[in-house]
């Protein structure tokens, strides 16, 4: 049954996306087929100052710049990747900051890191609305001119969700789209934000979590979790209680 919404998702966005093509153009145009598509959405509410903003940014930029990362996509090949990258606060506030971009070579991969450290911060602050951040990313994905084998949306935050709709409801309503939610939990304010990630935000096939003690360890979870949505998930446990640690990062979970 999941496989049938899965194909039945799909099915519907690629007919979603023939037909606004066809409204704006006046011809039918297929949806491109990539290896994934992936937003990146990134906390912006107002436990995140300017320098951590930064911080986050940053580690997107340099993870796209990684020889692993880079060695993943050139594994993908010609079909590459669709990437877009979200900012995101309060229940009304999601700012598309950079479009959908198709990655393929190393070329488009550091063009689009240059992209990421030129762009500036859109929502200056607000609440922690981790269900609308979800919603928005979902809808961004259903409603693109892509069709992947793999829908990602990438959440990276500091804190619990405190206004807005239900991040766990927001999620499953992206599982049944076929679209798995991974989560890079920051844990300087809340030291246990993970566990709050695996129970109420990350899901779907694939899915998994991983935190960084602080901003400044964002970048070297950022490498690790970009690397794993291209080359495809770990392998992983269930859910520990004393978790073993890697340097800087914790690897949690992932949903068999």
């Amino acid at each position: 049954m999941a496989g049938l919404r899965n194909l039945l998702s799909r099915s519907f966005k690629a007919l979603s996306a023939g037909t606004v093509l066809w409204c704006a153009t006046g011809e039918v145009a297929a949806s491109e087929r990539v290896h994934l598509e992936l937003v990146m959405a990134v906390d912006c509410s107002s436990s995140v100052n300017r320098d951590e903003f930064v911080l986050q940014m940053e580690g997107i930029a340099a993870a796209f710049e990684d020889p692993e990362v880079l060695a993943a996509l050139e594994q993908v090949g010609e079909q590459g990747v669709a990437v877009s990258l979200l900012q995101w606060s309060s229940a009304g506030a999601q700012a598309k900051t950079i479009p959908w971009t198709r990655i393929s070579t190393q070329t488009e991969a550091l063009a689009f890191s240059a992209q990421v450290r030129s762009a500036g911060r859109q929502i200056l602050g607000g609440a922690t609305a981790l269900g609308n951040a979800i919603d928005a990313a979902t809808r961004w994905i259903q409603g693109n001119a892509y069709l992947g084998e793999r829908m990602v949306i990438d959440v990276s935050g500091d804190g619990r969700s405190n206004e807005g709709g239900s991040p766990a409801y927001a999620r499953a309503v992206a599982n049944r789209a076929g679209i798995t939610i991974n989560g890079l939990a920051i844990l300087n304010e809340e030291p246990e934000l993970a566990r709050y990630y695996v129970a109420g935000v990350v899901g779907g096939p694939g899915a998994f979590l991983l935190s960084a003690d602080d901003f400044d360890d964002f970048a070297t979870a950022m490498r690790r979790k970009l690397y794993f949505e291209i080359a495809g998930p770990p392998v992983a446990d269930a859910p520990q209680a004393k978790p073993a640690r890697a340097p800087l990062v914790t690897q949690l979970w992932q949903e068999k």
